[in-house]
């Protein structure tokens, strides 16, 4: 994510005009990179490392062994030369066990870079000595006068600047110009850099026209903008100099280049321009680059300034800490005076905290005072609840009762009547069949089971799918059809009201005691919720209270 933004910074970033706030944000895009630079390392050798699993396939040629190790040459260049320089010889000898001269010189000749990269100045010497001798294809001369110019460029720099390495350096440059094609990234490039000495403003044209066919944010736009930023330092535009080389630092940071100019320049501007912060933190990193990488000649050529920063950043801190010293010891004083003022207010706060205290304990009494008179109205209540629900029930109850009282009295007259004229007629066999048949006990019982039901159902309309309802899936009483309720539903119709008693159920329901007690075992199994509450439940069906 952070790496998207930075990018997108970059495409805009030349669309804007230039100015302080421009180069601010720049800057801030560069300190916040700079902190994601070991995560780009750890993105490069993520992506070296996945190369390297390629070689080992064991059904691999040798030619293409040849093409992964001059790939992990090019990400090693400027990363690590001593791995690099490993590859690259491992190609020679792949090169001279195939007979492929030009493959041979070409990577002897990358190998002569690598040396003059890491200070191996007689390495590399002889090899572009011995090279001298042979006929080079066309093809090679560019990159054959590119590794001599290389040699004295870094051998100048690792032996202070001197005039003969410079003349040499000058002599390559040209031979580079000649040797490439002219619309060349690196011809224009070196033609781009040899102008910064006699006309820097010719030199920054050529370099921003070739930097608008670079796609942003590669290796090779680092280094142009890094040459667009010197053709700066030489018309004395030092806003645009920065702008370059942090576009430059950017750049390098994101493709993990450890071989840069940038950010060494951006540390010298830095502290001549009084920073030593970010002075101090670009050229801490350019030598933690220089290091890693082993390239020679940038540590060498970083390492005076570096000390000088150094020295200078060491010094600052000593001052800050001095100052800090002396801040301490004024807060010091002023907290001592402070703990002064606060014992004098504590002294007074105390006996206002005591106050606050006993507030606090009378407000606690007062608060469950309250919770306790709350709890029993709402005892109060439930009970004013159940003894409306049974004087209800009772109230209906009563009514049922008389009337089913004078109906089983008028229906025992009848029987009596019935009785009487078999006796007096002399009708035996019939009154004694009448008198052995259940008939009428059946009847009777259903019509009593029938009232039950309907006067119960009357009052808890809801009791059938609400009893079925604490039963699990699957486990629901159905009641037969024409009939309002079963046995079971009975059972639990009579604990509903109050008849807890298993002796009692089973009378009026005409069944042992036994068959009750099996028949609420079995359905406090079937209950959803534990079987030990099942029952509580069946009580508050239908409950004004719920």
């Amino acid at each position: 994510m952070i790496k998207q933004y930075l990018l997108a910074i970059l495409l805009l970033f030349p669309l804007c005009a230039s100015g302080e706030n421009d180069l601010k944000t720049l800057s801030d895009s560069l300190n916040a990179i700079l902190e994601q630079k070991q995560y780009y390392v750890a993105l490069k050798e993520k992506q070296i490392e996945s190369i390297k699993q390629t070689l080992k396939d064991s059904t691999l040629s040798i030619g293409e062994e040849y093409e992964i190790n001059a790939t992990l040459y090019e990400k090693y260049q400027k990363f690590n030369t001593d791995s690099a320089a490993r590859y690259i010889q491992r190609n020679i000898e792949i090169a001279v066990a195939l007979g492929k001269e030009h493959a041979e010189y070409d990577s002897c000749l990358k190998l002569s870079l690598l040396y003059s990269m890491c200070g191996k100045y007689r390495e590399a010497e002889e090899i572009l000595k011995r090279l001298q001798t042979i006929k080079l294809p066309a093809d090679l001369k560019a990159a054959y006068y590119n590794a001599y110019y290389r040699f004295w460029e870094y051998y100048a720099i690792s032996t202070g600047n001197t005039p003969y390495a410079r003349q040499q350096c000058r002599i390559y440059q040209d031979s580079i110009l000649t040797a490439s094609l002219p619309t060349s990234v690196n011809a224009r490039l070196e033609q781009g850099f040899r102008l910064m000495e006699t006309n820097p403003e010719k030199a920054e044209k050529l370099l921003t026209n070739l930097l608008a066919t670079e796609q942003v944010g590669t290796p090779e736009y680092a280094m142009i903008t890094c040459g667009i930023a010197y053709a700066y330092r030489g018309l004395g535009n030092r806003e645009e100099e920065k702008k370059y080389f942090m576009l430059s630092a950017i750049a390098d940071i994101q493709n993990a280049t450890r071989e840069t100019v940038s950010l060494q320049s951006l540390a010298m501007i830095a502290y001549q321009e009084n920073n030593l912060d970010q002075a101090f933190r670009f050229s801490q990193s350019a030598i933690e680059d220089a290091a890693a990488s082993g390239i020679h000649f940038r540590a060498l050529q970083m390492h005076p300034f570096y000390s000088i920063i150094n020295s200078a950043y060491k010094t600052e801190q000593t001052k800050v800490r001095t100052n800090l010293t002396i801040y301490l010891t004024v807060v010091c004083l002023l907290a001592g005076a402070l703990a002064i003022l606060v014992c004098l207010t504590y002294k007074q706060m105390r006996k206002t905290l005591r106050m606050k205290e006993e507030l606090t304990q009378s407000n606690d009494k007062l608060k469950e005072l309250s919770r306790s008179l709350k709890e029993t109205n709402q005892m109060l209540n439930g009970r004013n609840q159940q003894l409306q629900e049974i004087n209800t029930i009772k109230e209906r109850y009563i009514a049922q009762f008389f009337d089913l009282c004078s109906n089983y009295i008028d229906k025992m007259g009848q029987y009596q009547n019935e009785i009487y004229k078999l006796a007096i007629n002399r009708h035996y066999e019939t009154l004694i069949k009448q008198t052995k048949s259940t008939t009428v006990i059946d009847k009777e019982l259903n019509s009593l089971y029938e009232h039950f039901d309907s006067i119960f159902l009357n009052l808890y309309p809801t009791f059938v799918t609400d009893f079925n309802e604490l039963l699990r899936e699957g486990e629901q009483i159905t009641p037969k059809a024409g009939s309002l309720m079963n046995k079971e539903l009975r059972i639990y119709a009579l604990l509903r009201l109050g008849i807890n008693d298993s002796g009692k159920i089973a009378s009026f329901l005409r069944c042992s005691v036994s068959t009750i007690y099996n028949t609420r075992t079995k359905l406090r199994n079937k209950a959803r919720c534990p079987r030990d509450e099942f029952e509580d439940q069946v009580l508050q069906i239908g409950s004004t209270s719920e």
